[in-house]
């Protein structure tokens, strides 16, 4: 069993592993608005949500409270935590599950961990002021991923010279980071940061390249769900996505798989992602890191 442990969890990585997203904003591109109720969060809503994702066969709920999509303003820290923190302790107490927060904010870092979180998901891999030491005081593990700048100007002309070597190196760079402030390397996952200030050619340049990710030695998460390259791919809209999606999660675990490392995959629609890699993992025999 290739294990890897969120706080006081152990998850089970010799095969995909499945996060389901949560996301408290009222702006988000995909689900924005969905758990709230006459302008504020509803946590009936939310918690209903939550259990159908796990009934369905998710690994990880993955709480968020800033929207990261392109364009998108950050929130005021006040603002996050009063978006995240009840929702982590409502699930905390209800359901016995790994909860990550997707925050870059060490205000939020600290607050959810105590409240019972188990894994940091952070876009800016720790850059913000405040975050490394918050996650090195959390003793939680943590997921760092690229971006290329902020998420309201990420898009404006991403470049690179070489997608893959440049998005490789600047993970091992804060990887290198985290160990110098005390994070084991038993506690860092990599995300190589699908949508987040690259274009179409370079997502799937790096898509087509997650095996040298991978090869890093270190758990890959991938979140392409509903994203803009499946609808620049398919010329569709985000709410008819669900095919692309799913056939990209499955190309994803081929591709990690043939690397011998670790997956976990960021979803939108839970159900269809297990059901998909169920019938993929029976059918082929694949066991993950063998």
């Amino acid at each position: 069993m290739k294990a890897f442990k969120f706080g006081s969890r152990t998850l089970d990585l010799s095969r995909p592993a499945v996060m389901g997203i949560l996301n408290a904003t009222p702006d988000s591109f995909s689900d924005g608005g969905q758990l709230y109720s006459n302008g504020s969060i509803d946590l009936s809503k939310t918690l209903q949500a939550v259990e159908t994702m796990l009934a369905d066969g998710a690994d990880i709920i993955d709480i968020g409270g800033e929207s990261t999509r392109p364009g998108a303003k950050p929130v005021s820290v006040d603002q996050e935590l009063a978006r995240v923190i009840p929702i982590v302790e409502a699930v905390t107490s209800r359901f016995d599950t790994i909860i990550s927060v997707d925050t870059s904010t060490a205000q939020v870092i600290n607050q959810a961990a105590a409240a019972g979180a188990s894994l940091i998901n952070d876009v800016r891999a720790l850059q913000r002021e405040g975050a490394l030491q918050a996650a090195v005081d959390s003793g939680l593990p943590v997921c760092l991923m690229h971006m290329q700048n902020q998420p309201d100007s990420m898009q404006a002309n991403p470049h690179y010279q070489d997608v893959v070597a440049e998005v490789v190196d600047f993970l091992r760079q804060r990887k290198q980071t985290c160990l110098a402030a005390g994070i084991g390397p038993e506690q860092l996952l990599l995300d190589p940061g699908f949508g987040f200030g690259k274009t179409l050619e370079h997502n799937l340049t790096l898509f087509n390249g997650l095996g040298q990710l991978a090869a890093e030695g270190h758990p890959v998460l991938v979140g392409v769900s509903r994203k803009s390259m499946i609808g620049q791919l398919l010329n569709s809209q985000v709410d008819n996505r669900l095919i692309g999606s799913v056939t990209m999660a499955l190309l994803a675990a081929q591709r990690v798989t043939e690397a011998r490392g670790s997956l976990i995959l960021r979803v939108h629609d839970v159900n269809e992602t297990v059901q998909a890699l169920d019938v993929w993992q029976q059918s082929s025999n694949k066991e993950f890191g063998k």
